[in-house]
């Protein structure tokens, strides 16, 4: 016997279908966002991408003088903020 999905028995379609709705309503109720909020909101994710990135290289390039380890820690650091970037970049971009 098959579970019932979660959500109170609403799939993960329905729920999708459902904050699509929801969206389509607050942009007729509130219209489209100016080119100020636009281009604000662009430069808000490239600070959330471009920061973490900038601490792993400072962090990677005294860890690597530190220890004496080539770019080691800086290549895996840069990685990292790479990675945390677009996170929170994404996180942001969702919770709009």
């Amino acid at each position: 016997m098959a579970k019932p999905p979660p959500n109170g028995g609403q799939t993960d379609l329905h729920h999708a279908v459902k904050l699509r709705e929801e969206r389509n309503e607050r942009w007729r109720r509130e219209g489209e966002r100016s080119i100020w909020q636009n281009l604000s909101m662009i430069g808000a994710l490239g600070w959330l991408i471009v920061t973490p990135i900038l601490i792993g290289i400072f962090a990677g390039r005294w860890l690597d003088r530190t220890f004496e380890t080539g770019i080691f820690y800086s290549g895996a650091l840069i990685f990292l903020g790479a990675v945390l970037g677009a996170y929170l970049a994404w996180h942001r971009i969702q919770s709009k």
